[in-house]
């Protein structure tokens, strides 16, 4: 009766990871096929610089995000209406027009010889890593929260 129990918890667990493999997916699109709010964005903030690739990431309900690879190596992620979630730099500089002035004079003022090469907008919150490894966390106002190990 004991191995039943951990046979069917077994097959149970496997079913439902390839369940969510089946219906969570990534799918190449376009980047003609992004939101227009994301494409704006990408125009606005990533202007000459090539979409290398982009995908779709498929819920069951629906779109969850996009991720727009750039020709330079950087990462875009876009939530389902095409606002951005995270730009990740992949260690270069980001351009700093859509970071809240807040967090960048912060950056600037208390990490002079430093930049921002990622950014994440969270619920409630910004996270900004440095070009030294520091993860600063803001509050959704863009004020200073603490310095994340």
């Amino acid at each position: 009766m004991k191995n039943f129990r951990k046979i069917t918890g077994a097959l149970v667990f496997i079913f439902l990871l390839a369940g969510g493999f089946i219906f969570a997916q990534d799918r190449a699109i376009n980047a003609n096929q992004l939101p227009k709010t994301a494409k704006n964005f990408l125009a606005t903030h990533f202007k000459g610089i090539a979409v290398g690739s982009a995908l779709e990431d498929r819920e069951i309900y629906g779109v969850d995000e996009y991720k727009v690879y750039l020709a330079n190596g950087m990462k875009v992620e876009f939530d389902s209406s095409g606002d951005w979630k995270e730009v990740d730099g992949k260690h270069q500089k980001l351009p700093y027009g859509f970071i809240p002035a807040s967090i960048r004079n912060y950056a600037a003022k208390n990490f002079p010889n430093t930049y921002i090469i990622k950014v994440e907008k969270e619920r409630w919150s910004y996270k900004a890593e440095l070009s030294n490894g520091l993860d600063l966390e803001f509050d959704k106002k863009g004020n200073f929260k603490k310095i994340d190990d």
